[in-house]
């Protein structure tokens, strides 16, 4: 039997084991981005607050000691690889938290998200016009209400683009939390491809499967930035009439 024939026929009798991997990644990656970016957008907003001179000395204490907790929080979580995370975390913690690998795997996910979001949206801040915060704070909003209300929506649509890129690299880096139990794409190729032993056949099709939901995803993604990005009809036309 060739190689197309034999992947044909591993693909067609575990479909539902590789259909249930796909929901499993799709989920990690989802979750994992979502809660990443609500951590991102805290931490990164946080991290943005920086010491004035007209904050008191024990403001200005609190304000670095948070800035360091969140700088070592970044640095971990993006220099070490997120199997090494995985593993730590989840047996570190399974004594006292009981949880199941799932629970673990988005947990892991969510704040290895969160750290690269951080510096993502760290950067969408640093884009937003400083006339914007100084008018704010002209007329009296606090550094609190100027970044939540004025710079982080701006931010966050400035840094859409990444956001975007970080979801597609969960659907792919999902796969290390196989690692921990958690039955993703991967756990279940790898399973079929022992009882089978034919590793070649059958993670070209896992290959595949992962080829198809980063393209379909990415591409799904980029026509949503394009519409947010494309000018609204009504302004065109308003603009169209006032000439």
């Amino acid at each position: 039997m060739g190689f197309f024939e034999t992947v044909k026929e591993i693909f067609l009798q575990y479909y539902p084991l590789f259909w249930d991997g796909v929901q499993v990644t799709m989920l990690l990656a989802l979750s994992g981005t979502i809660l990443g970016l609500f951590i991102g957008l805290v931490v990164g907003a946080l991290k943005a607050i920086k010491p004035e001179p007209r904050d008191s000395g024990l403001v200005k204490a609190l304000k670095r000691i948070m800035g360091f907790i969140l700088s070592v929080y970044i640095e971990f979580f993006r220099g070490t690889p997120m199997m090494v995370q995985a593993v730590f975390l989840f047996y570190g913690l399974k004594p006292y938290l009981g949880w199941s690998p799932m629970v673990a795997g988005v947990c892991i996910i969510s704040v290895n998200t969160g750290a690269y979001m951080a510096e993502i949206i760290r950067s969408g801040i640093q884009s937003v016009d400083r006339g914007q915060i100084e008018g704010a704070r002209s007329i009296g909003m606090t550094n609190v209400q100027t970044m939540f209300s004025i710079v982080l929506p701006q931010a966050l649509r400035n840094a859409f683009p990444a956001v975007i890129n970080e979801f597609v690299i969960n659907i792919k880096d999902s796969s290390m939390l196989s690692v921990i139990m958690v039955a993703d794409l991967f756990f279940q190729g790898n399973s079929a491809a022992g009882s089978l032993f034919k590793y070649t056949e059958t993670f070209f099709i896992i290959a595949l499967i992962y080829l198809c939901l980063t393209f379909i995803t990415s591409r799904v993604l980029m026509y949503i930035e394009k519409r947010m990005n494309a000018p609204k009809k009504n302004n065109i036309v308003k603009a169209g009439e006032a000439a």
